[in-house]
This record gives structure tokens, C-alpha cells and sequence, in this order.
């Protein structure tokens, strides 16, 4: 019976240690899942931080340009819609241009800048590169045949072709 006794004795301590090592791995790994978890959850946050952060930028920097059409107009340029144009103060490198009715804005684009270049037309008109012209006027014709009438030497500074339409991409 002491051997029983014995036996069973040891058979609870190794029931009661096998079974303290099973909780302590059990508690072990519940520590490590939430550590791990902890560490996920951050870094989570720090993705979405992120991920937050470069949307923020992309919306609040105008990475794009707009897009319309170009054609050319013939002098005299003056008088113009936009006041305080005379002949001394138009742009004295002559690149300007006369602002059809999505840009014009009741006369607020008078004196804007735009930065414009060629993108397509027929017969590949378009040289390389960009220019800077200034708003001076409201376009003459009505409907006005495109987005932007750029002045002789405007259009020439972007086209190889005169007196044709092509596709532009304009950026204020």
C-alpha cells in the first residue's frame, strides 16, 4: 500500500507537474500571441498612419495638369476684355492668350500665367517643350473654338503647324 501510495503520490505530482507545464506553455504562448498581437497592432497603425499621410499629400498637391485644346489668333490684339491691357503692357515676349469660357471665370483669369504645352494634333504638330503665357483677353468668337486661343507666336512656340487645333495640357 506505501508503494501504492507511493505510486499514486508520484503519479499526482507528475499528473500535477505534467499539467503546471502544459499552463505555463499554454500561459506562455497566450503572452506571446498577445505580445505578437501588440506588435501587429502597431504596426498597423504605423501603416495606416502612413497610408493616411500619402493620401493626404497626393489630395492636397496638384500632381496633374488640365487638359483642352489650342488655336491661334490673328492680330490686332488690343483692345482686349481684361483692363489695363494697352500696347505697353501686354507680355513683351508675346506669348499670351485669349481664355475661352471654362477658363475665363467672369474675367478673374485676366492675368493668370499658365504653363502649356503641346500634346497632340493632326499631322503631329507639336514641338517639344513648354512655355509660359499669360490670360489678356476673353476669346472673340462664340462659341470659341477652344479651350485656349494662344496669340501667333504663342502657337508657333508649340506647334510646327499654323492655323491648326491640337491638344494641350495647361497647369496654373
Amino acid at each position: 500500500m506505501a508503494h501504492g501510495i507511493k505510486l499514486g503520490a508520484q503519479y499526482k505530482l507528475g499528473a500535477t507537474g505534467e499539467g503546471q507545464q502544459k499552463q505555463d506553455m499554454i500561459t506562455k504562448s497566450s503572452q506571446f500571441r498577445t505580445a505578437a498581437s501588440r506588435v501587429g497592432f502597431l504596426m498597423e497603425r504605423k501603416l495606416l498612419k502612413f497610408l493616411f499621410l500619402m493620401i493626404g499629400f497626393l489630395c492636397f498637391t496638384r500632381v496633374s495638369a488640365d487638359v483642352g485644346t489650342a488655336t491661334s489668333y490673328d492680330p490686332p490684339y488690343l483692345p482686349t476684355k481684361c483692363s489695363g491691357y494697352n500696347q505697353d503692357q501686354m507680355p513683351g515676349n508675346g506669348l499670351f492668350v485669349a481664355a475661352g469660357g471654362g477658363i475665363w471665370d467672369n474675367g478673374a483669369a485676366c492675368g493668370r500665367k499658365y504653363r502649356l504645352r503641346c500634346l497632340s494634333g493632326l499631322r503631329r504638330p507639336c514641338k517639344g517643350g513648354s512655355i509660359v503665357v499669360e490670360v489678356v483677353d476673353l476669346c472673340r468668337n462664340s462659341p470659341c473654338p477652344s479651350t485656349l486661343v494662344l496669340s501667333n507666336k504663342a502657337f508657333d512656340a508649340v506647334s510646327k503647324i499654323p492655323n491648326t487645333k491640337i491638344n494641350v495640357e495647361y497647369t496654373q
